[in-house]
């Protein structure tokens, strides 16, 4: 194992280690009183619970039975409720600040326990919600005008789909939900700019194997995110390969006079191999371009090249709060939606599915029905 998976590893089980400590701080701080046993087994609990989710996420990266995907399961559950509980746990310190100079110390002090739990309901409902919000799959549709866009190419429809993540917690039933409504528009081409698979050790003939009976008469196009490159890109892939995906790696076809170029997740992360690749493809010469790239970034170098829409995921559009402001900080406009970058127009998609918690609050699971025109 290289080195800077070790270190992001450590980095993130000491995050988790502080928050849960945190959380421990203040149940003790504002709940009811508790015996000395009693606080024991809570700091016991809540430091397994820190220990769950990169457990689960080591282990499931090697093995893969009914044991491990539950563990994972509880564990993606675990992280969802843990956020909200860190958000209860920061806001229940916020309001007995403010407390503090609205009333006597006395009162301040009594209300505590009732403050406490009922954020902590609050956490568990928005938890609830997440989950249950991010099993409803909305459909967006949009039209795009691209400059020297094949005639043939007027009027089609392209599906995109980005993020399914399947593995542990979307598998088989989730896959065949995506395979009915891909039937039920009867695009001419689907797109999925990455991060088809989370990055567990599954079987693609098996979990993916809803999305190969899709037929779309112009092909189905894949490049890897980077949860590809988390796991065994390769194997991944040559599963995709042969359930009848066109995966572009680094790679430019054309479809009926539209060019369409794949470029991987690792390309994407080094400028200079982007450029290089792209700038050699000589896209500003032919005819238009249909960039699939797993990241929304190094949109200069794609203007550069000369593509006119760039196909995305990767962000889920921040999936739960209040990542969505770190994601907005990290991609501003182009978290999410269409937009344009001087001549490139970027389509970034929030996903269809989720990773860690299976949740979403603020965001919303979503395909993309694109109409060229």
């Amino acid at each position: 194992m290289k080195a800077w998976p070790i270190l992001g590893v450590l980095i993130v089980q000491s995050l988790l280690f502080l928050i849960h400590w945190f959380l421990y701080c203040t149940w003790i701080d504002f709940g009811w009183p508790i015996t000395p046993a009693a606080s024991s087994i809570l700091r016991v609990a809540l430091f397994a619970l820190s220990l769950l989710f990169v457990v689960a996420a080591l282990i499931s990266f090697r093995f893969s039975n009914w044991l491990v995907a539950l563990l994972y399961q509880l564990a993606g559950l675990w992280m969802g409720l843990l956020n909200f509980l860190f958000v209860g746990a920061c806001l229940a310190w916020l309001i007995d600040l403010v407390l503090r100079f609205t009333m006597p110390n006395a009162v301040r002090l009594q209300t505590r326990p009732y403050l406490t739990a009922w954020l902590l309901a609050l956490a568990i409902a928005v938890s609830l919600y997440g989950m249950a919000n991010a099993r409803i799959l909305r459909l967006r549709r949009m039209t795009v005008k691209l400059d020297r866009l094949p005639e043939s190419w007027r009027g089609r429809t392209a599906l995109v789909f980005s993020d399914v993540h399947l593995g542990h917690i979307n598998h088989v039933p989730f896959a065949q939900r995506i395979a009915g409504l891909a039937n039920r528009l009867n695009p001419d081409v689907i797109f999925l700019p990455g991060d088809l698979f989370d990055g567990v050790k599954v079987d693609p003939a098996v979990i993916a194997a809803p999305l190969f009976e899709l037929a779309p008469p112009l092909g189905k196009f894949f490049v890897c995110g980077n949860h590809e490159e988390f796991g065994d890109a390769a194997y991944y892939c040559d599963g995709l390969r042969d359930g009848g995906f066109r995966v572009l790696d680094n790679e430019r076809v054309e479809v009926d006079g539209l060019a369409i170029v794949g470029v991987n997740y690792s390309t994407s992360t080094h400028p200079m191999a982007l450029r290089h690749f792209l700038q050699g493809l000589h896209l500003a010469e032919g005819p238009a371009t249909v960039l699939l790239q797993h990241v929304p970034n190094r949109l200069p170098i794609v203007e550069q090249a000369g593509v006119g829409l760039m196909l995305s995921g990767h962000t889920h559009g921040g999936q739960v709060f209040p990542f969505s402001w770190i994601t907005r900080r990290a991609f501003g406009k182009f978290t999410h939606g269409l937009h344009r970058f001087g001549a490139l127009q970027v389509l970034t998609s929030s996903g269809i599915g989720t990773w860690g918690p299976p949740m979403r609050v603020g965001t919303a699971p979503e395909a993309v029905l694109l109409t060229f025109e």
